[in-house]
């Protein structure tokens, strides 16, 4: 679990990515506000379905927009080799960092290389193709004694649920592999049914280590740039994208049976400050009955916390002593984030 401070981080630079930073058209997702469970799941099915594919071959073309390190090399999440585009596109390989081929993260031997999964980039990515090989066909897990290939292990699974041999990516990466498989069970949740899934897949959804191990991977290591940076970009080459890296809540309000519903604050989405002082505060107010202590978390948008105070039943925070400009309200239950909002304080 994650401790108050990080989560502040984190959501801190969540919501500053997507909501400065990210391409996401007006009205994507309006059909999908305000669900939970399998309606919000379906709802995201039917806004992310029917992408255009691109072709096997284009894929090379996509990773040059999509996986670009600042230096101008291949973003490979199975080893710190640096590959240069074109050039080292595998090929043959006998050793780590020989070249670099398509990973199917779902292996495409689940799906019988069936389309539209087997060119679909939010799950097709760039990989060492020697540690691509080692990881075969093998279900994504944990295996702390496992034999180390690049940044990843292989090894008998020790998450808990699970015994079998199991791929283990490195900790920088799971959460982007977390969101890559809630978007694949999500755009092929009609599909997937099919899919002997090695262990992670149980009819149309995760097995249940996987659905726990998914969303802890999801809660440790969160959305980052880089992740935002290749949605935008896939989303430009065929025309979907991967909602969990737009908004990871989502994927707690679909897989965690303990998930809270948002507290609402008594005000509009974003929060003005209006010239009479009567109204310079926000006022928030718990609209459901949570069990254990409640914190209201204020930060700037560099994550410096400005207010932390418990919330009992109504909480006003006074306005007029910030200046203008973005803050972050998140309020935290039980260590537990359970609502997160952006804020523009203006005069």
């Amino acid at each position: 679990m994650m401790n108050i401070f990080k989560q502040l981080i984190v959501f801190g630079l969540l919501l500053i990515s997507i909501n400065l930073f990210s391409q996401i058209p007006a009205g994507y997702y309006d059909s999908a506000e305000g669900l939970e469970d399998e309606l919000l799941r379906q709802a995201l099915h039917n806004i992310i379905d029917d992408h255009d594919p691109v072709s096997y071959d284009d894929l090379w073309d996509v990773y040059e927009d999509s996986d670009k390190r600042a230096d101008g090399k291949v973003w490979d999440m199975y080893s710190t080799c640096n590959f240069n585009f074109g050039s080292d596109q595998c090929g043959n390989y006998q050793n780590i960092c020989d070249c670099f081929n398509r990973e199917h993260t779902v292996p495409q031997s689940w799906f019988n290389d069936a389309s539209p999964m087997v060119t679909d980039a939010h799950h097709v990515v760039p990989t060492d193709g020697k540690v691509n090989g080692y990881r075969s066909n093998w279900p994504y897990g944990e295996c702390t004694s496992g034999t180390s290939y690049g940044t990843g292990r292989l090894g008998s699974c020790t998450y808990p649920g699970y015994s079998g041999t199991v791929f283990e990516p490195d900790d920088e990466y799971k959460g982007d592999f977390a969101r890559i498989y809630f978007y694949m069970a999500t755009r092929y949740m009609d599909v997937m049914s099919s899919w002997p899934g090695g262990a992670s897949f149980s009819g149309n959804n995760f097995s249940e280590w996987t659905r726990k191990m998914l969303l802890d991977w999801h809660h440790d290591d969160p959305v980052s740039p880089k992740e935002v940076a290749r949605n935008n970009a896939v989303y430009s080459h065929q025309d979907n994208r991967n909602p969990f890296i737009d908004n990871p809540i989502w994927a707690d309000a679909i897989w965690d049976p303990d998930y809270m519903p948002s507290f609402t604050a008594i005000s509009e989405s974003y929060f003005a400050v209006y010239p009479n002082p009567a109204k310079d505060f926000l006022e928030i107010k718990q609209n459901i009955i949570l069990h254990g202590q409640s914190v209201v978390i204020m930060s700037d948008v560099s994550g410096r916390v400005i207010v932390e105070s418990k919330l009992e039943n109504n909480l006003q925070i006074d306005l007029s002593k910030f200046p203008e400009g973005l803050y972050i309200i998140s309020i935290i239950n039980n260590g537990k984030q359970v609502y997160c909002k952006k804020i523009s304080v203006i005069r």
